[in-house]
């Protein structure tokens, strides 16, 4: 049977994971690998890219996280939690990892994002557990000779899940080659499966020392540091390995293999894009969405065009038509109630981009643009062969920005109302001070080095360490003479573009008519505040996807 990867750490595992998702997916498929997982560490980040990436190359992608098991209550603060892998086996299985990833973010979150055996017992249903590596339950127990211990937490698992596993690894780490004879000695007593995987965290091989960096970025360490946090064993085994080289590693317990093809047929998850999630406006009695609509929207044209010889009046039933044709009534109508609410409350607040294109908004009160007078093209903000929501950027005043989005989760509901995740990446400047520091170079040499990357105006474009070389001829003379700078500036541009941390957008607010944590992990805001509006797991581009009403403040 094929081998497929089932523990693999993506760059959402922040500064902990280099495989870029289409790289890693390019070198799965080389392989002829015809499934592969994403079990970053406690979220979800990248599921939703690392599922069609791999749709589009005929991959099965099989959606997961490793997660963080707290050794008592997900409500004690306590450290040291154990790990465990957890994959769906269907869409009830991703839906209960959405939950799980939620709660353990916004309830268990002490260090780590943890969960509980009280998660685990409410949602189990559709997961395949395996037991995890080295700091999982079962291995502890077996480190610290209580095999009795592992005997008893592997069956409680197995009568959990059902599907459970006994979870192996060979990276060539000494000490833990009593771990893997107990491991099988446990598989034996409990008749529990085996089951390989490989700790993947980068792509090839060579990719193990760029890796080493982003630790080192993560921990605030230099590579010259013996006491540091780095991969355990062998150097360069955590990488994108064939079916050849994991039977190499478990030549007696082939069955060990076959098991990761047997839980890759078992896993068959379909995700939905496209469909339309908008919140259901709030409507007269015995009235649609669409009739009001056009009510507010005739009673607006009648006192901005007192005097309309029909050309206003056919510009608006042309474009509620188109509104109504692409089923967007209830979104404009929630546009509405935001503009309203923000003039009631005397917020200064204004469009931007094709929205003021649109008589509707004019009508509605939402701007005060008229678009006739200006000869504004409507089909640019919404037409009838756009099948993807429009976009309405409101801005409002800065320092009134919040009481928007407090109405937001108090018109539609706490639990539905989020503001949208972003990923900061190494750009060219950071990614040379950053791996500067971790190579343990000194400041003033990477400052010199830094600073001679030009600056790049937004409307340019972005510069790249590449593009720097190419158009700085003073970085790219240092870069030839000076071997410090030339390692510095090869390993920066590796890394460049990687994943760094996660924030809270700027703008971003999205609307859901159920419960979000449904369609989307949630956890706390950037700030850390645990009673301020959670932000999705997923960007902005992923939350469009989805068809989730998403709203630039």
């Amino acid at each position: 049977m094929p081998f497929t990867h089932l523990h693999v750490h993506t760059e959402y595992s922040l500064l902990d994971g280099f495989s870029r998702i289409p790289e890693m997916l390019d070198r799965a498929q080389e392989l002829g690998q015809e499934a592969i997982a994403i079990t970053d560490h406690g979220v979800l980040y990248g599921a939703l890219q690392f599922y069609k990436e791999a749709t589009k190359r005929g991959i099965k992608p099989i959606i997961g996280i490793e997660a963080y098991v707290a050794q008592g209550s997900r409500l004690d603060q306590q450290k040291s939690p154990y790990h465990m892998t957890l994959l769906a086996k269907n869409e009830t299985g991703y839906r209960n990892l959405l939950q799980l990833s939620t709660r353990a973010h916004l309830e268990g979150f002490y260090y780590r994002p943890r969960m509980d055996k009280e998660l685990l017992e409410e949602y189990h249903e559709g997961i395949i557990a395996l037991s995890g590596c080295a700091t999982s339950e079962t291995s502890r127990h077996l480190l610290d000779g209580n095999f009795d211990e592992a005997v008893k937490a592997a069956l409680y698992y197995k009568q959990l899940f059902g599907d459970f596993y006994i979870e192996v690894m060979e990276h060539g780490i000494a000490e833990f080659e009593t771990l893997s004879k107990e491991q099988l000695r446990l598989a034996e007593a409990t008749g529990i499966p085996l089951v390989a995987t490989n700790d993947l965290h980068y792509v090839r091989k060579e990719d193990a020392e760029f890796q080493d960096i982003l630790l080192c970025i993560g921990t605030n360490a230099t590579v010259q540091e013996t006491e540091r946090f780095k991969m355990a064993g062998e150097p360069g085994t955590y990488y994108v390995k064939s079916e050849e080289e994991m039977r190499a590693l478990f030549p007696d317990h082939p069955e060990a293999i076959d098991n990761t093809w047997e839980i890759a047929q078992m896993c068959d998850l379909t995700l939905e894009f496209g469909r339309t999630r908008i919140p259901t406006a709030q409507l007269p009695k015995g009235k649609t969405s669409d009739a009001h609509l056009e009510a507010l929207c005739r009673e607006g044209l009648a006192k901005l065009y007192p005097a309309d010889t029909g050309e206003a009046m056919t510009r608006l039933l042309y474009e509620l038509d188109v509104v109504k044709k692409t089923g967007f009534a209830d979104y404009i109508l929630c546009v509405h109630d935001f503009g309203i609410h923000a003039r009631e409350l005397g917020i200064p607040m204004a469009l931007r981009g094709s929205a003021a294109a649109a008589i509707i908004l004019y009508c509605l009160g939402v701007t005060d643009i008229d678009p006739l007078e200006y000869r504004l093209v409507f089909e640019r903000f919404l037409n009838i062969e756009r099948k993807e929501m429009p976009d309405v950027d409101m801005d409002f005043a800065e320092d009134r920005r919040d009481e928007m989005i407090k109405y937001a989760a108090e018109r539609y509901g706490k639990d539905r109302v989020a503001q949208i995740i972003t990923f900061g990446t190494l750009g060219a400047k950071a990614s040379i001070r950053d791996v500067g520091r971790a190579l343990g170079m000194s400041y003033a040499d990477v400052d010199r080095v830094a600073r001679v990357v030009p600056v790049m105006p937004a409307s340019f474009g972005t510069m790249t360490i590449e593009r720097a070389l190419q158009e700085g001829p003073e970085l790219k003379q240092i870069y030839e003479t000076d071997p410090a700078v030339h390692k510095l500036i090869d390993t920066a541009r590796k890394l460049e573009g990687v994943a760094r941390h996660a924030s809270t957008h700027a703008a971003g607010v999205v609307i859901a008519p159920e419960p979000l944590v449904n369609i989307v992990p949630l956890q706390r805001p950037s700030s850390g505040d645990p009673d301020g509006l959670p932000t999705t797991q997923f960007g902005m581009w992923d939350v469009a996807e989805l068809g989730l009403l998403k709203m630039d403040f």
